[in-house]
């Protein structure tokens, strides 16, 4: 055994948007981390909270950037949120549906039958994110779900990573039905656990690693799933945003990349650091006792704040090696 942290998982479930890919860019890593994956054979599931795509339209995208993949190995939030529907509903049961046409397909699919009106009479709701909705189709959901319809939200991104920067993601929409029907939805995607379930089952699998780039729905669906988790640092989150990580939404590792994957477990894991000590009071004080990276003294942070408290915390460097670090990653 190399001690990788790949090594002990039997699949990896990775998070697309900020984590393989922004927008029509491949991250820093990501093909030869995924093509190294592949070659030690072991599965991957693209889980996405994007519900406005179908599977083979992801599949399609992901081979467009040079990565190779599979409709059996691609994972949705309208593929759960549908799902969640079929456990609760009928077959035959009318979902009003406000989202994309493969939103709707997935619905039809499991034998509900997708309507757009609150006159249909649906007893259900399901809702993906759609770049063609508009104001008639929430007000139509805003009836059904005040008449007692069952909401389900395919998840509750509040953003969406693309290459032009953040763009308003499904949870943003969510609120908006939030606030005009005082009720709150199940969530079939990240953090919760109906996707990663799903996507973990679907690869026969009982060791999954969760890679994601968010905290509060990569991470947080990891921990809520009791699965181990590795943060990467190319999507929304930053180094700031993990040092003041609630407990619901810390992973177990960070790296750069998803070229962490194959870094010993050691080298990966927040824990305390050998190259790196950090005193603990009114503030955290990094101090450098040996060749270490940024990303080593982030670890070390977490380790020792994550152990002393919980939210927002000052930091300062008490030689040049540490507040070069703390300037590295933002945090000083």
């Amino acid at each position: 055994m190399s001690g990788m942290l790949l090594d002990d998982h039997d699949v990896v479930l990775f998070d697309l948007d900020g984590t393989v890919y922004r927008g029509g860019e491949l991250v820093p890593g990501a093909l030869e981390a995924i093509q190294q994956v592949h070659g030690r054979g072991v599965p991957v599931r693209y889980v996405t909270n994007n519900a406005s795509k179908p599977d083979q339209a992801v599949v399609d995208h992901l081979t467009g950037l040079g990565l190779d993949a599979e409709r059996s190995e691609v994972s949705t939030s309208a593929q759960a949120g549908a799902a969640v529907l079929a456990e609760k509903l009928p077959a035959g049961s009318r979902v009003l549906v406000v989202g994309s046409a493969a939103l709707e397909s997935e619905v039809d699919r499991l034998g509900l039958v997708p309507v757009t009106e609150f006159a249909d009479e649906p007893v259900a709701v399901v809702q993906g994110l759609s770049t063609d909705l508009g104001y008639r189709d929430f007000a139509e959901a805003c009836l059904a779900i005040r008449d007692g319809a069952l909401w389900v939200a395919c998840n509750a991104d509040r953003t969406l990573p693309t290459e032009r920067g953040l763009m308003p993601g499904n949870g943003a929409l969510v609120e908006l039905l939030r606030a005009a029907t005082d009720q709150d939805p199940l969530v079939a995607g990240k953090p919760e656990r109906p996707l990663l379930d799903r996507a973990v089952s679907s690869a026969g699998a009982d060791r999954p690693l969760m890679v994601g780039d968010r905290l509060d729905t990569d991470i947080a669906g990891a921990v809520k799933a009791g699965m181990p988790s590795l943060m990467v640092l190319t999507g929304v989150n930053t180094p700031r945003h993990l040092l003041e990580a609630a407990p619901g939404e810390r992973p177990g590792s960070v790296a750069a990349d998803l070229r962490g994957l194959f870094s010993p477990k050691s080298e990966v894991a927040i824990a305390a650091q050998p190259a790196w000590s950090v005193a603990v009071g009114d503030r955290l004080e990094l101090s450098s006792r040996g060749e270490g990276d940024e990303l080593g003294a982030l670890r070390a942070l977490c380790a020792a704040w994550w152990s002393a408290g919980s939210g927002p915390v000052q930091v300062e460097g008490s030689d040049d090696a540490a507040r070069a670090a703390l300037r590295a990653l933002d945090i000083d």
